[in-house]
């Protein structure tokens, strides 16, 4: 059963060096599917450049709360645009980011989130959610929104944050750090997860899992944290490989629509 890599940042500047190596590679490396979300409208096109490319990839457009200074009516009006192209299959990433203190106010990210919500819920998109030190914000924001889905990237919260989004039909996404010896509320959440809810992510080129912390990530390091998962949730890493592909496709109908249409050609 190949991976899914619901979260890989292949157009970052982390693989200017080698990026075609890396892609070209991934396959025969059991890789089959990947999502490159954006972070700007230019990360965004990137994204999509690159998964009209490689048959494998897909992409997400959307403005990242840490990249949302300036946003305004034309960047919502192209990010529409990209949000309608065949092979972009989320509206992402999105959300908030109280950690850098040198980002947008709050409210003005908050209000691009709002928006992007609202562009989701226009164009039947799931989402893709990047919440970090805003929890409660970042809860509140997607509960006003009850129409739509999609995933807690990296998912740091509570298991009761945990709880309220499950019980809302969203997935969770599960990076290297749960790998790491601080993870302490990782284990939790996975705990009350259920199987069909855990996607995997790399993040790539970021976040890289223990044994290859501190050096750059990519798609290739998913198995350390399917085997983590799988020891936690008591399956085999092969059925955790396995369900995570199937719930990565459930996240991502549009994907699931091509596979199925490319089974029957």
């Amino acid at each position: 059963m190949p991976i899914f890599d619901t979260h890989a940042h292949y157009d970052s500047s982390g693989f200017h060096a080698d990026r075609d190596e890396v892609l070209s590679a991934l396959p025969a490396a059991g890789v089959g599917l990947v999502v490159d979300p954006g972070c700007d409208l230019a990360s965004s096109r990137a994204a999509l450049a690159l998964a009209e490319r490689y048959p494998f990839v897909y992409a997400a457009a959307g403005i990242h709360p840490s990249d949302c200074a300036g946003t305004g009516e034309a960047e919502f009006t192209a990010l529409r645009s990209l949000c309608g192209r065949q092979k972009v299959v989320a509206v992402g990433e999105i959300g908030l980011d109280y950690y850098w203190k040198d980002n947008p106010p709050r409210d003005f990210q908050q209000m691009v989130f709002r928006r992007q919500m609202e562009l989701a819920v226009e164009l039947n998109l799931p989402v893709i959610v990047h919440d970090r030190e805003a929890h409660g914000d970042s809860l509140a924001m997607v509960l006003e929104y009850p129409e739509v889905r999609g995933v807690f990237h990296c998912f740091s919260g509570s298991p009761e944050m945990a709880e309220a989004l499950l019980g809302r039909g969203w997935y969770l996404g599960f990076d290297g750090p749960i790998t790491y010896k601080n993870a302490q509320k990782a284990p939790e959440v996975a705990a009350i997860t259920p199987l069909d809810r855990i996607v995997v992510e790399t993040d790539s080129p970021y976040l890289s899992p223990v044994p290859l912390r501190g050096k750059r990530n990519d798609s290739r390091n998913l198995p350390y944290i399917l085997e983590k998962l799988a020891e936690w949730k008591g399956v085999s890493p092969e059925e955790m490989t396995r369900i995570t592909w199937e719930n990565g496709l459930r996240l991502f109908p549009s994907i699931h629509l091509e596979t199925e249409a490319s089974c029957h050609v």
